[in-house]
């Protein structure tokens, strides 16, 4: 591993969502992150590597943390760690016998990451819930979707791993780095209710400029409202991208258009006229596929792109010349970013299953061959 992390030790204790993407976006860039699974969690040795991508890049143990001897073994880790992250309701660590008060006091430098959809406190903290519940809460979600329609999800993308995994992972690294000054931890309390909300801080700014109304779901400049910043349906049901914002990008798009005398389309700003604009819109790139669009509209300024399935990325021309996919174990998917001039990262291996490298990992970590022994025999710690 080459990555800019390469030296740190992270612990992971297993969980779901933000949690492994945060873990996975510290192991590609170099980190060695220590994926800690439950012991009841190992079905036997398996031989094909995992599908869980967000598994990529770290070896997996399983411990029971039910078990003293599993919980010594894990603080036993602690002591070699630059940091654990973990995702359980507020308290169960602590019930566990492993939070950071227990931690910290093992390991004074330790960065104990905490990932919740709530945070740590408040009145919701205890509260089961979803991505979509903290968007929601955060006063994102009211803000996705058409002038006709509801709220629209936007996937899990914004609570889980924007407002959650990614906050973690930059929240660990922040306080790594204030560790290595003070030569003291912290616990990071990551809420994705809380990131959701800082990932609106820039339409908070346009609410207060006059430039977005947030009581007015998809008429506004970003959300759909405007004709020349939406996708459009082409003859083949296929989807284009439009985002010509710019007075010079939109001058452009009118001139490939053959709209540029068209008084209609002369006012850009008007919002009142943005329906009917949008209907014209529609109605032209309705008249060709998606494939001749892109012969005329590709590389150049008017802020275009083909609307692409997973697929489709995949094989794009632009993606595969800058490696944006990866292919591991038989597997295409994600590359790690962003990009390095001299430590760059990589995927170090494909997902591991719960157990794979327990007793290697446990030796590599510094626990003495003979408590290696006493914690497979007792069922504190298991292997594959």
């Amino acid at each position: 591993m080459a990555g800019p992390l390469q030296g740190l030790k992270i612990i992971e204790i297993a969980g779901i969502g933000p949690g492994p993407f945060a873990a996975m976006m510290l192991a590609d860039m170099g980190a060695d992150v220590l994926r800690v699974d439950r012991a009841a969690a190992v079905r036997g040795i398996a031989t094909d590597p995992g599908l869980d991508i967000l598994q990529r890049g770290r070896r997996n143990i399983a411990l029971d943390l039910k078990h003293p001897d599993g919980v010594s073994a894990l603080l036993d880790l602690v002591g070699e760690a630059d940091a654990l992250i973990e995702g359980f309701r507020p308290g169960v660590m602590e019930r566990l016998g492993i939070g950071p008060e227990v931690c910290t006091e093992r390991n004074p430098r330790l960065v104990f990451g905490r990932m919740t959809g709530w945070g740590q406190d408040g009145p919701y903290a205890q509260a089961a819930g979803h991505d979509i519940n903290y968007i929601s809460l955060a006063g994102s979600l009211a803000h996705m979707g058409r002038v006709d329609t509801g709220p629209v999800p936007p996937l899990n993308m914004v609570g889980d791993f924007g407002g959650g995994g990614m906050l973690l992972a930059f929240g660990v690294v922040c306080g790594i780095l204030e560790a290595a000054r003070s030569g003291t931890g912290q616990v990071i309390d990551a809420a994705m209710v809380d990131g959701s909300a800082v990932l609106m801080s820039m339409f908070w700014a346009f609410s207060a400029m006059g430039v977005h109304d947030p009581d007015s779901r998809g008429t506004n400049l970003l959300d759909t409202g405007a004709h020349f910043y939406d996708v459009y349906r082409c003859a083949d049901d296929a989807y284009i991208s439009i985002g010509s914002i710019e007075p010079q990008f939109y001058a452009e798009l009118l001139r490939l258009l053959d709209l540029t005398d068209d008084p209609d389309f002369a006012t850009q700003m008007d919002r009142s006229a943005w329906p009917a604009l949008k209907e014209r819109l529609g109605e032209i790139f309705a008249s060709r596929t998606r494939a001749e669009w892109c012969e005329l509209l590709e590389h150049t300024d008017v802020c275009f792109a083909p609307v692409l399935t997973m697929a489709e990325a995949a094989e794009h021309p632009h993606n595969r010349a800058r490696g944006t996919f990866t292919e591991v174990a038989g597997l295409v998917q994600p590359a790690p970013a962003p990009r390095f001039s001299r430590t760059e990262p990589e995927v170090a291996s494909p997902p591991a299953h719960p157990g794979q490298h327990t007793r290697e990992a446990l030796l590599d970590w510094g626990v003495p061959a003979e408590r290696v022994v006493s914690l497979l025999e007792s069922g504190a710690a298991r292997q594959a």
